[in-house]
């Protein structure tokens, strides 16, 4: 064991909350699913109509990704892994329940609307306002676990990894903050044309991430935040298909657009070095044996 490593205790995840997080994987799926595929019919495939396809896809590949963090926070072995999912999914669901109530107006609810389309929406309001309430029950029943799980060594983050968490949970915390309080105002310094509903959208997206990022240094562990290193790479890779299918949205001559290019290489990074430092932490369980 080396010096900085310690020997961490951990209980097991409640049922429930594993419940929970397989059931949301199977719906971020879904909602995937419709903008990546139905990207230029969400008038009659989502629950809103999403005009710049650009942002379908955004959205499309943000949802898949999310669902490659809760399939691993579902199938972990302990809570202190599954935990930086659990409140990722909690602060994402809770913003965009918001964002959904301050834009009812603009969902498929009216008569006039393809009765798939409503049903989609309706599925849509009763996901964002049921799953919040039943994660924090789940947190609640969570607390009151005591059965232990398979001790693990506790390994630190390297210190620059550390840096770059922070940088990017600032970045994208305050550009998503930004979004969701004066959509209008932030859509100007976006990389493609966004609406007030879009933009809080993404929004929401950029501060779950940017929660996890933080969560992430906060909890200081290769093994527990072993998760968001997969949920990044997807996240990078799927949003670079996004832009291989519409990347002519971008004015590729602006900042804007660089900026963006900048903030999937940064996350890359910090994606593709938790993941190269998992076998180093493998490495020293196996010593410490």
């Amino acid at each position: 064991m080396s010096d900085h490593a310690t020997r961490r205790r951990d209980v097991v995840v409640a049922r429930p909350m594993r419940a929970i997080l397989v059931l949301a994987a199977f719906l971020v799926f879904l909602a995937g699913l419709q903008l990546t595929v139905f990207t230029s019919r969400t008038d009659e495939w989502f629950s809103w109509t999403i005009d710049v396809p650009m942002t379908a896809v955004f959205l499309g590949a943000a949802y898949w990704s999310s669902a490659v963090l809760e399939v691993a926070g579902a199938r972990s072995a302990g809570w202190g892994r599954a935990r930086l999912t659990v409140w990722t999914v909690l602060v994402f669901t809770t913003l965009t329940l918001v964002v959904t109530l301050v834009h009812l107006d603009k969902f498929h609810l009216g008569a006039d609307q393809p009765t798939g389309a409503r049903l989609i929406t309706w599925g849509w309001i009763a996901i964002y306002a049921g799953v919040p309430v039943a994660m924090v029950v789940a947190l609640v029943l969570q607390r009151r676990v005591t059965t232990p799980a398979p001790d693990v060594v506790r390994l630190p983050l390297p210190v620059g990894l550390r840096w770059l968490l922070v940088g990017l949970a600032v970045v994208l915390v305050v550009t998503g903050v930004a979004l969701l309080l004066a959509p209008e105002q932030a859509a100007e310094v976006w990389a493609w044309p966004l609406t007030p509903l879009t933009a809080r959208a993404v929004g929401a997206w950029l501060v779950g991430l940017g929660w996890a990022a933080a969560h992430a240094r906060l909890i200081d562990d290769v093994d527990q935040v072993r998760p968001l290193g997969w949920t990044g790479a997807a996240f990078v890779v799927l949003e670079g298909v996004a832009l291989a299918r519409h990347g002519d949205a971008l004015d590729w001559s602006s900042w804007q657009a660089l900026a963006y290019a900048a903030g999937l290489v940064w996350i890359g990074a910090v994606a593709a070095w938790i993941l190269l430092l998992k076998a180093g932490g493998a490495a020293e369980r196996g010593s410490s044996r």
